[in-house]
């Protein structure tokens, strides 16, 4: 019996040590939200944001549209709420930007990359340490102004009235769409991002980009969702790629047409349609949450969804998505007129194949 018990545990500790040897992976949940003027258009909307953290329990959160009104700090109030619902987290430093990071390990090395000057747009970043691996997070807020993507749907992305008639050149939507600076803001961030990169740390972007994918527009999806026969590489994303990073949702569901995994419009029921809304003659769906990876072997993400609401708003009116993407429905009250995006990582050995 002695001898039966001890070539079991020999056998069992061999396993583990085994497995212990192997490649071990670690995993992390990420949270994307933009917060709607913190919560503050929608009733309930702060106590929301709350739930909702909550019932996600990401690791790592990244918000948009962080204002401190009333010179009352948004991220200490959101901390002491989660506190009170027994969830430790630990917040970004004070900060001029619109941006906001949230994580359950402790945060350094905060450093304001681009400057939220005359709207041109936010992106904060921090360093996470999560066991032996340092994680680069970075948050941003690109300029809502000059949304590009509302010429081809017969609205003009700055004034946001009807146009004569839609806009049919690639060309000319992208002209106008630079004059958002939110290219810009990618070209600085890439040139910051390269010393963290160098050092061997996970890097993930997350943010309300205000801009879509060229992912999404190409010519499987020129016809749809009025698109008006364009097919168009929009800057950020093009950047992005270019520069080594991957779009986390896209990995996942690269079929564009079953898992379009649009976030703006949101519906939102507890809020009128007029205020969801901005080109209500048009389909204006577009994916311009995002949450980004800078792409190692061995640094994957394994799984996404969409939180929010599973309906949009479509040439003015509440509709029902028919998509086969994942949405984690919300309790009650839904604070924004986006929807948010959670995504879950896994990393191994990092850079091994």
């Amino acid at each position: 019996m002695k001898f039966l018990i001890f070539i079991l545990f020999f056998i069992c500790g061999f396993s583990q040590s085994s497995l212990g040897k192997s490649s071990p992976t670690a995993h992390f949940k990420v949270l994307q939200m933009n917060i709607w003027q913190e919560g503050t258009m929608v009733k309930g909307g702060f106590v929301a944001i709350i739930d909702e953290i909550v019932r996600a329990d990401a690791d790592i959160i990244f918000f948009s549209e962080v204002r401190n009104y009333n010179g009352q700090q948004f991220v200490p109030r959101v901390l002491d709420a989660l506190e009170k619902r027994g969830k430790h987290y630990y917040g970004n430093r004070k900060t001029a930007l619109d941006v906001a990071i949230l994580s359950k390990y402790k945060l350094s090395d905060q450093v304001e990359v681009y400057p939220d000057g005359e709207g041109s747009g936010s992106i904060l970043r921090v360093t996470i340490q999560m066991g032996k691996q340092t994680i680069a997070a970075y948050s941003a807020h690109l300029n809502y102004t000059n949304y590009a993507c509302y010429l081809p749907r017969g609205y003009d992305g700055f004034t946001w009235k009807k146009l004569e008639a839609p806009v049919n050149c690639a060309d000319s939507v992208l002209v106008a769409n630079r004059k958002s600076w939110r290219d810009q803001s990618i070209r600085v961030f890439l040139q910051k991002v390269r010393k963290d990169i160098e050092k061997g740390y996970l890097v993930i972007l997350g943010g309300d980009f205000n801009e879509p994918s060229h992912l999404d527009w190409q010519d499987d999806t020129k016809d749809k969702w009025d698109h008006n026969g364009l097919v168009i590489d929009w800057d950020c994303s093009i950047l992005l790629y270019d520069g080594g990073f991957k779009d986390a949702y896209r990995v996942l569901y690269p079929n564009v047409e079953t898992h379009p995994g649009f976030t703006f419009p949101s519906d939102n029921k507890d809020v009128p349609i007029s205020k969801l809304a901005w080109a209500p003659e048009a389909d204006e769906r577009d994916r311009i949450d995002f949450i980004y990876y800078y792409y190692l072997p061995g640094f994957t993400p394994v799984k996404a969804s969409i939180l929010g609401p599973d309906s949009s708003i479509v040439r003015g009116r509440r509709m029902k998505e028919n998509s086969q993407d994942s949405f984690i429905i919300p309790r009650s009250v839904w604070p924004s007129d986006h929807k948010a995006l959670v995504v879950e990582f896994t990393y191994g050995k990092v850079g091994s194949t």
